[in-house]
């Protein structure tokens, strides 16, 4: 059980909000000490892991480019772009992004998407435009809400699509933990099961977002009701 004790480390340091570095580092030496490794081994097992994943720096190269792009006007033009579509509304932005995004996730594209390089940039602009756009200026309390949305149909629609990807790592994680409970399962048999679960979450989503809009045009109702006041 001496292994484990590198979780109520962590646990710890993220409760009384050290540094979250510094908090990890420790617990991999507390986990290899316990374990009975030497100090090189538990060096080298820090580098093996850094050497394994240093692909997942990438993504870090991404955000000069958004900020780049945001500072010439990539907002601006988003909003522009939505503000032009009379038809367009805050629900339907986001369930055009929720079904691309659940589809390009679906064909193992999960990085076509994802907060720092979409949603911020794009697809919550033109949320809070489309918005802009029906009911006017709109208080911060309002413009947070559609980002939080914005940023909730991302991370549903991938969580949700990439499983029918066959490919991708969850498909493989379902496979080993069943297998561990003597239940023998193909990736595909997998995949495909992940398809009505994937549109069990488009049609509830959807409908979330009908009423998002709705309940947007009760608080915007509202605001300029006791602006008016």
């Amino acid at each position: 059980m001496g292994v484990l004790i590198g979780v109520p480390i962590v646990v710890l340091g993220f409760a009384l909000r050290f540094n979250a570095l510094l908090v990890v580092t420790i617990a991999g030496v507390a986990t290899g000490i316990a374990g009975g490794l030497q100090t090189v081994e538990i060096v080298s097992a820090f580098g093996k892991a850094f050497a394994d994943n240093r692909y997942m720096g990438l993504i870090w190269l991404t955000l000069p480019v958004i900020a780049l792009l945001e500072r010439n006007g990539l907002k601006e033009q988003a909003r522009h772009l939505i503000s032009r579509l009379q038809a367009a509304t805050t629900g339907r932005v986001l369930m055009l992004y929720f079904v691309i995004r659940q589809i390009t996730a679906a064909l193992g594209l999960t990085s076509l998407g994802g907060h720092a390089q979409m949603v911020r940039p794009l697809i919550a602009p033109m949320a809070e435009a489309a918005a802009a756009n029906r009911h006017g200026d709109l208080p911060d309390a309002v413009r947070q809400q559609i980002r939080a949305n914005a940023s909730a149909v991302d991370n549903i629609a991938v969580f949700f699509g990439e499983d029918i990807f066959i490919a991708i790592q969850s498909i493989l994680l379902i496979k080993g933990f069943l297998e561990q409970n003597g239940v023998v399962v193909e990736p595909l048999q997998v995949s495909v099961w992940a398809i009505p679960t994937a549109v069990a979450a488009l049609v509830i989503h959807a409908i979330r977002l009908i009423l998002l809009d709705r309940n947007l045009s009760h608080q915007m109702s509202a605001f300029k009701r006791s602006a008016a006041r």
